[in-house]
Protein backbone atom coordinates (compact mmCIF):
# COMPACT_ATOMS: atom_id res chain seq x y z
CA UNK A 1 0.00 0.00 0.00
CA UNK A 2 2.64 2.30 0.64
CA UNK A 3 4.13 1.77 -2.94
CA UNK A 4 0.45 2.30 -4.11
CA UNK A 5 0.20 6.10 -2.11
CA UNK A 6 3.84 7.21 -3.52
CA UNK A 7 2.73 6.09 -6.91
CA UNK A 8 -0.28 8.27 -6.83
CA UNK A 9 1.46 10.95 -5.35
CA UNK A 10 4.30 11.27 -7.96
CA UNK A 11 1.88 12.03 -11.00
CA UNK A 12 0.19 14.94 -8.37
CA UNK A 13 3.14 16.69 -8.06
CA UNK A 14 4.73 15.97 -11.68
CA UNK A 15 1.46 17.33 -13.56
CA UNK A 16 1.77 20.26 -11.32
CA UNK A 17 4.75 20.72 -12.26
CA UNK A 18 4.06 20.26 -16.02
CA UNK A 19 1.15 22.76 -15.97
CA UNK A 20 3.15 25.50 -14.44
CA UNK A 21 5.34 24.48 -17.34
CA UNK A 22 3.18 24.90 -19.97
CA UNK A 23 1.80 28.28 -18.38
CA UNK A 24 5.18 29.76 -18.49
CA UNK A 25 5.39 28.56 -22.07
CA UNK A 26 1.81 29.78 -22.75
CA UNK A 27 3.01 33.38 -21.18
CA UNK A 28 5.95 33.56 -23.06
CA UNK A 29 4.32 33.17 -26.60
CA UNK A 30 1.81 35.46 -25.78
CA UNK A 31 4.34 38.44 -24.95
CA UNK A 32 6.32 37.72 -27.65
CA UNK A 33 3.57 37.40 -30.28
CA UNK A 34 2.39 40.87 -28.84
CA UNK A 35 5.87 42.42 -29.38
CA UNK A 36 5.73 41.02 -32.75
CA UNK A 37 2.68 42.53 -33.74
CA UNK A 38 3.48 45.87 -32.03
CA UNK A 39 7.07 45.83 -34.27
CA UNK A 40 4.86 44.66 -37.25
CA UNK A 41 2.29 47.78 -36.52
CA UNK A 42 5.12 50.27 -35.68
CA UNK A 43 6.71 49.81 -39.18
CA UNK A 44 4.33 50.51 -41.65
CA UNK A 45 2.43 53.25 -39.80
CA UNK A 46 6.66 55.09 -40.04
CA UNK A 47 6.58 54.54 -43.48
CA UNK A 48 3.10 56.23 -44.52
CA UNK A 49 4.51 59.05 -42.56
CA UNK A 50 7.59 59.31 -44.49
CA UNK A 51 5.28 59.52 -47.89
CA UNK A 52 1.68 60.41 -47.08
CA UNK A 53 1.97 62.86 -44.44
CA UNK A 54 0.34 66.40 -45.07
CA UNK A 55 2.58 68.24 -42.41
CA UNK A 56 6.07 67.68 -43.54
CA UNK A 57 7.66 68.31 -46.68
CA UNK A 58 7.38 65.80 -49.38
CA UNK A 59 11.04 65.11 -50.32
CA UNK A 60 11.64 63.14 -53.94
CA UNK A 61 15.19 63.57 -55.51
CA UNK A 62 14.86 65.31 -58.27
CA UNK A 63 15.54 64.06 -61.63
CA UNK A 64 18.87 64.74 -62.72
CA UNK A 65 19.53 66.77 -65.30
CA UNK A 66 20.80 64.32 -68.05
CA UNK A 67 17.80 61.77 -67.37
CA UNK A 68 14.57 62.09 -69.16
CA UNK A 69 11.37 63.30 -67.63
CA UNK A 70 8.81 60.12 -66.53
CA UNK A 71 5.28 60.66 -67.59
CA UNK A 72 2.23 58.49 -66.58
CA UNK A 73 -0.64 59.10 -69.14
CA UNK A 74 -3.99 58.34 -67.86
CA UNK A 75 -7.31 57.77 -69.48
CA UNK A 76 -9.00 60.28 -71.03
CA UNK A 77 -11.96 61.67 -69.20
CA UNK A 78 -15.42 62.44 -70.99
CA UNK A 79 -17.56 64.19 -68.54
CA UNK A 80 -20.34 66.54 -68.36
CA UNK A 81 -20.10 69.99 -67.48
CA UNK A 82 -21.95 72.14 -65.16
CA UNK A 83 -23.42 74.57 -67.45
CA UNK A 84 -27.09 75.46 -67.06
CA UNK A 85 -28.22 76.29 -70.71
CA UNK A 86 -27.35 73.70 -72.52
CA UNK A 87 -25.97 70.67 -72.31
CA UNK A 88 -22.23 70.12 -73.03
CA UNK A 89 -19.38 67.87 -72.14
CA UNK A 90 -15.43 67.98 -72.04
CA UNK A 91 -13.29 65.05 -73.53
CA UNK A 92 -9.67 65.77 -71.63
CA UNK A 93 -6.48 63.38 -72.16
CA UNK A 94 -4.24 63.90 -68.97
CA UNK A 95 -1.07 63.27 -68.78
CA UNK A 96 1.44 63.78 -65.52
CA UNK A 97 5.35 64.31 -65.14
CA UNK A 98 6.59 62.93 -62.07
CA UNK A 99 10.07 63.46 -60.76
CA UNK A 100 10.89 59.67 -60.40
CA UNK A 101 10.04 56.05 -61.69
CA UNK A 102 9.84 54.93 -58.10
CA UNK A 103 7.02 57.78 -57.68
CA UNK A 104 5.28 56.87 -61.04
CA UNK A 105 4.78 53.26 -60.31
CA UNK A 106 3.20 54.64 -56.40
CA UNK A 107 1.19 56.45 -57.95
CA UNK A 108 -0.98 53.71 -60.69
CA UNK A 109 -1.50 52.05 -57.43
CA UNK A 110 -3.67 54.75 -56.42
CA UNK A 111 -4.92 55.31 -60.09
CA UNK A 112 -8.98 54.70 -59.49
CA UNK A 113 -9.01 57.36 -56.64
CA UNK A 114 -7.01 59.77 -58.43
CA UNK A 115 -9.07 59.50 -61.90
CA UNK A 116 -12.24 59.76 -59.06
CA UNK A 117 -10.69 63.33 -58.11
CA UNK A 118 -9.94 64.14 -61.49
CA UNK A 119 -13.64 63.57 -62.50
CA UNK A 120 -15.26 65.23 -59.49
CA UNK A 121 -13.23 68.63 -60.56
CA UNK A 122 -13.78 68.48 -64.06
CA UNK A 123 -17.83 67.70 -63.20
CA UNK A 124 -17.89 71.30 -61.79
CA UNK A 125 -16.42 73.07 -64.42
CA UNK A 126 -18.17 74.91 -66.86
CA UNK A 127 -17.32 75.46 -70.79
CA UNK A 128 -16.41 79.01 -70.07
CA UNK A 129 -13.78 78.01 -67.49
CA UNK A 130 -12.53 75.71 -69.41
CA UNK A 131 -11.53 76.99 -72.86
CA UNK A 132 -9.81 80.22 -71.50
CA UNK A 133 -6.50 79.56 -71.20
CA UNK A 134 -6.19 80.79 -67.36
CA UNK A 135 -9.24 78.38 -66.95
CA UNK A 136 -6.80 75.60 -68.25
CA UNK A 137 -4.00 76.47 -65.96
CA UNK A 138 -6.53 76.82 -63.45
CA UNK A 139 -7.41 72.99 -64.09
CA UNK A 140 -4.03 72.15 -64.18
CA UNK A 141 -3.19 72.70 -60.51
CA UNK A 142 -6.04 71.63 -59.11
CA UNK A 143 -5.42 67.88 -61.30
CA UNK A 144 -2.20 68.46 -59.78
CA UNK A 145 -3.16 69.00 -55.83
CA UNK A 146 -5.91 66.24 -56.69
CA UNK A 147 -3.88 63.57 -58.11
CA UNK A 148 -1.33 63.58 -54.76
CA UNK A 149 -4.35 63.54 -52.61
CA UNK A 150 -5.12 60.07 -52.22
CA UNK A 151 -1.57 59.34 -51.24
CA UNK A 152 -1.98 62.01 -48.60
CA UNK A 153 0.02 64.67 -49.79
CA UNK A 154 -1.62 67.95 -49.18
CA UNK A 155 -0.61 70.87 -51.29
CA UNK A 156 -2.28 74.16 -50.57
CA UNK A 157 -4.07 75.60 -53.02
CA UNK A 158 -2.57 79.02 -54.84
CA UNK A 159 -6.29 80.42 -55.64
CA UNK A 160 -7.16 80.53 -52.17
CA UNK A 161 -3.79 82.35 -51.37
CA UNK A 162 -4.46 85.15 -53.60
CA UNK A 163 -8.49 85.54 -52.92
CA UNK A 164 -7.05 87.01 -49.14
CA UNK A 165 -4.09 88.20 -47.27
CA UNK A 166 -4.57 87.27 -44.31
CA UNK A 167 -4.65 83.47 -44.43
CA UNK A 168 -1.47 84.24 -46.99
CA UNK A 169 0.31 84.95 -43.85
CA UNK A 170 -0.42 82.33 -42.25
CA UNK A 171 -0.14 79.61 -44.84
CA UNK A 172 3.72 80.89 -45.16
CA UNK A 173 4.50 80.19 -41.41
CA UNK A 174 4.16 76.38 -42.29
CA UNK A 175 6.60 74.86 -44.26
CA UNK A 176 5.94 74.00 -48.26
CA UNK A 177 4.39 70.60 -49.13
CA UNK A 178 6.67 69.72 -52.29
CA UNK A 179 4.56 67.73 -55.24
CA UNK A 180 5.92 64.96 -56.69
CA UNK A 181 3.54 65.64 -59.41
CA UNK A 182 5.97 68.94 -61.15
CA UNK A 183 3.76 69.24 -63.88
CA UNK A 184 0.15 68.70 -65.71
CA UNK A 185 0.03 67.97 -69.45
CA UNK A 186 -2.80 67.87 -71.63
CA UNK A 187 -2.36 65.63 -74.38
CA UNK A 188 -6.16 66.39 -76.02
CA UNK A 189 -8.91 69.06 -74.75
CA UNK A 190 -12.43 69.27 -76.25
CA UNK A 191 -15.26 70.63 -75.13
CA UNK A 192 -18.81 70.62 -76.98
Amino acid sequence: MATAAASDAAPAGGGKKKLVIILVVVLLLVLGGGAALLLLKKKPASEDGEDGHAEAPVSHAAAKPGTPPVFVPLDPFTVNLADKEVDRFAQVGVTLEVVDAKFAEQLKAYMPAIRSNVLMVLSYKTSAELLSREGKEKLAREIMRESVRPMGIELDDEDEDEASDAPKKKKKKRRQVQSPVTNVLFSSFIVQ
